[in-house]
């Protein structure tokens, strides 16, 4: 009976490493997601006149 247990200690340690990297992996996709949103109007007007500022 105490192998059947150690069995299931060890299976359960592993279901709870293996989900906890699906959520990094998750949260890791989901925020790079975020930084490639669209700018906004004004954002870009700035990004544009900062290029534009820098040239001679």
């Amino acid at each position: 009976m105490e192998a059947l247990n150690s069995g299931y200690l060890q299976l359960g340690l592993f279901a709870l490493a293996f989900s906890g990297l699906q959520i990094w992996w998750i949260r890791s996709t989901l925020r790079q997601r975020d930084l490639a949103r669209p700018m906004q109007e004004g954002e870009f007007r700035k990004a544009l006149e900062r290029i534009w500022a820098k040239r001679p």
